[in-house]
């Protein structure tokens, strides 16, 4: 793969920073707690709803309560207190406590539904992508949760990016991206400068500044979703088949 179509390119650096949510979790600190779950929700609440959906066998409803309800127990019982990256990946850590959770929670439990602090989500998106797919029940439920949170950091790390382009005043630039990268039939350079009427040298400026910010978006919640630097460079394998120093 030629070095424009990997994303940051080969002369991109990894961040050295490693604000970790993991770690933040288990702070005394009531706003480094709730700063916590901030981050890692919107990475981890998707995978888990589909995974209770689709292995656990639970109704639209049923999902959407063990989630809320697991999501706000993972920091209010500090169940990542246990977590030791050195034994397992944070994903696998909250998919056996899933597991273990699901498992444990009696029908009156589940119809109990969650008030407090969890943000909403929009679990109606989430299983309008179940419908899409083929439901195979003798899935590798672990291989499909591992898929599913590879699925969610890209997802996270596009909105990042559109917002901060949004922001940046570069929405032209985003929509190139867009269009060349997200798309499963993606367009031509030379399609793109003739579609945004742009120099196809433009179109290649874009898409390795975009790639390059796209990749720094991606390491930066990989940063967060791990405890350790040792953890961190084993996702960045899986994740972006690279080696972090």
């Amino acid at each position: 793969m030629d070095d424009d179509t990997r994303i940051g390119g080969a002369a991109d650096r990894f961040p050295t920073t490693h604000w970790s949510a993991v770690l933040a979790a288990r702070s005394v600190d009531e706003q480094d707690r709730q700063r916590a779950l901030d981050a890692l929700l919107p990475v981890y609440w998707k995978p888990i709803y589909k995974y209770i959906r689709l292995r656990w066998n639970r109704t639209n409803e049923e999902a959407k309560d063990l989630t809320q309800e697991f999501l706000g127990r993972l920091i209010e019982k500090n169940f990542l207190d246990s977590y030791d990256s050195s034994r397992a990946r944070l994903r696998t850590f909250l998919r056996v406590c899933v597991d273990r959770f699901v498992s444990n929670e009696n029908a009156a439990a589940r119809r109990q539904k969650r008030g407090g602090d969890i943000t909403p989500v929009d679990f109606e998106a989430a299983e309008t992508e179940l419908t899409r797919a083929p439901i195979d029940p003798q899935k590798d439920w672990a291989a499909f949760f591992d898929r599913e949170w590879a699925r969610s950091v890209f997802e996270v790390a596009v909105n990042r990016l559109r917002a901060h382009y949004e922001a940046s005043g570069r929405v032209l630039q985003y929509q190139v991206f867009e269009r060349r990268d997200l798309r499963e039939d993606p367009p031509s350079y030379n399609d793109l400068a003739r579609e945004f009427e742009l120099k196809a040298s433009d179109v290649n400026n874009f898409l390795t500044s975009a790639r390059r910010d796209f990749r720094a978006i991606v390491l930066e919640a990989m940063r967060e979703m791990t405890a350790s630097n040792d953890e961190f460079r084993r996702e960045c394998r899986d994740l972006l088949g690279v080696e972090a120093p």
